[in-house]
């Protein structure tokens, strides 16, 4: 909604629709009708009358099928000034909780915001399973390389990706959130708007006590292992177990064996199954071959409950080139070097991390802290 000298003026990108109006939230009065001004369905309404922006919602008809919706754009930006500034300068090391998607109330209204580093990109828009993965439905805005967008009305479980058109304008493949907290099961790729966690932790005790149990003069045996390996389900076709089937059967197993240590090789979500995790696309989400963040989570505490810590192979040295993850983000080399010579990893064909820009690693450190606050990793390899 924007101030003009005819009154207050209402613009939506609408593809599809027929008939727009707008209606004021307060009274449930339609305060103006939107007329079409491009065939793609971009709409424009002015209401003479008023010259004070107030809460509307859009009232979208398409022959006798009629939605009503909050307008997008009539939300102002989720990240602030600070967070702007600290994540430029590479220094945000709780990035987690401001990039990625994540379910808010903002000014009073239930849903959504994104958030994604993108510099060089001319448009980046969220697109899902809720607007038909129609990137002309919902452009992001970007303040200083980081674009977001508050999606009022979205919940948790749905998918989504990134479509960006690149520096010089060509449309880049789908992108998944670098940093979103879920993500679908390989070999799919698209990323998960993830619920907050609602686990309740039970190792009070075991984190009271563990810098003297991490202790350097403390004894240390150690089982490291990769879950989809160590045992699977021979009577549901070899299936993998899952994170709380394995809190029983892996858990009581190592104690029982005398380790004080679990250490896991890579669960941060990658895309094929015979790297073993160590080539990863999603650094702070736990895949989803084993189960839910929750379901993870509730594998650590296990742990700590019966007495072992938990140490994660945590791979910060390159990704794959997989065309959905990191690899040119914004058709530029954005989170790798530009430079092949330091930038690609010919034995393994992946790409290396540039270290150099601070983006990149405050990325990682996020990464790490994020594993250790939020799933109570007691260390990382």
């Amino acid at each position: 909604m924007h101030k003009t000298p005819g009154g207050l003026s209402v613009r939506a990108m609408l593809p599809g629709v027929q008939e727009v109006a707008v209606v004021e939230s307060a009274t449930g009065k339609i305060a103006g009708e939107a007329v079409q001004v491009h065939r793609d369905g971009f709409f424009v309404a002015t209401i003479p009358d008023r010259k004070e922006p107030f809460r509307y919602r859009l009232r979208a008809s398409s022959g006798a099928a009629q939605r009503e919706f909050y307008d997008l754009y009539s939300f102002p930006p989720v990240l602030g000034e600070l967070d702007i500034h600290l994540l430029a300068e590479g220094n945000h090391l709780a990035s987690y909780r401001k990039l990625g998607a994540h379910p808010t109330i903002h000014e009073g209204i239930e849903g959504v915001v994104f958030a994604v580093w993108a510099p060089n990109a001319q448009r980046v828009s969220v697109v899902g399973d809720f607007n038909s993965w129609d990137g002309r439905r919902m452009p992001m805005r970007n303040v200083g390389g980081f674009w977001e967008l508050f999606v009022p009305g979205l919940r948790p479980g749905h998918l989504y990706k990134y479509e960006i058109l690149g520096a010089e304008g060509q449309l880049l493949p789908l992108k998944a959130d670098p940093q979103a907290e879920r993500a679908e099961r390989p070999p799919k790729t698209a990323s998960i708007i993830a619920e907050p966690s609602r686990y309740v932790w039970q190792d009070g005790r075991w984190m009271a006590e563990r810098w003297e149990r991490n202790d350097r003069q403390a004894p240390i045996s150690i089982y490291e292992v990769h879950l989809g390996s160590w045992r699977r389900n021979l009577a549901e076709n070899g299936r993998y177990l899952t994170y709380r089937e394995l809190a029983d059967q892996l858990v009581s197993y190592a104690a029982e064996m005398g380790f004080t240590h679990l250490e896991l090789m890579p669960v941060t979500e990658y895309p094929f199954d015979g790297s073993w995790g160590y080539q990863p696309i999603s650094l702070f989400a736990p895949t989803a071959r084993y189960g839910t963040p929750d379901d993870f989570r509730a594998f650590v505490d296990a742990c700590h409950r019966a007495g072992l810590g938990l140490l994660l192979d945590w791979v910060p040295g390159h990704f794959p080139t997989d065309p959905h993850g990191l690899g040119r983000f914004d058709g530029t080399a954005l989170y790798e070097h530009a430079d092949p010579r330091q930038g690609y990893h010919p034995d393994w064909n992946t790409l290396i991390y540039n270290y150099g820009r601070r983006e990149v690693a405050n990325f990682l450190l996020s990464s790490a802290l994020y594993w250790l606050r939020e799933f109570h990793i007691d260390g990382i390899r």
